[in-house]
């Protein structure tokens, strides 16, 4: 039997959910950070604005928010997010957007974004983010509604 790429594409997808759905009947913590405490794993989300492109953070410019350590490229990109945090901050807590939207929650990769409507939002993987583009608003509904539970239970 020959399965289709979409069919492959599916069945990937619900694995990788199966695997990360036990995440789920924990808490979130607030911020996504990898192993070593940063979040975007080291990425400058000022950069994703400023430049349209996930920037390298620098040790030199970082500072801890929301119990996470952010790491920024410049001074000046520090600055701008320590006056308005909430313009630079990831959706969700910096987890996987289309993961927030299935109800669970996953790690991201800084190279899988998209700013819709002012706001940034990080996925999993670039596959991931081919299936959020192409019903991002859909599930942005979704997640905006699964975010305060994943966040708060």
């Amino acid at each position: 039997m020959v399965l289709s790429r979409t069919t492959l594409r599916s069945i990937a997808l619900i694995l990788f959910a199966l695997v990360l759905l036990p995440s789920a009947a924990f808490a979130a913590d607030p911020v996504y950070s990898n192993w070593r405490g940063l979040a975007i794993k080291g990425t400058d989300p000022v950069g994703y604005f400023t430049q349209n492109r996930p920037v390298e953070g620098s040790s030199a410019h970082s500072l801890e928010y929301l119990g996470t350590t952010w790491r920024f490229a410049t001074a000046e990109n520090k600055a701008a997010f320590e006056a308005a945090p909430k313009k630079y901050l990831p959706q969700y807590g910096g987890y996987c957007a289309w993961a927030v939207s299935q109800g669970y929650t996953a790690s991201v990769d800084p190279e899988a974004w998209s700013i819709v409507d002012g706001k940034l939002y990080l996925n999993y993987s670039k596959s991931v983010m081919k299936t959020w583009l192409k019903d991002r608003p859909g599930y942005i509904i979704k997640a905006d509604k699964n975010w305060p539970g994943l966040r708060d239970s």
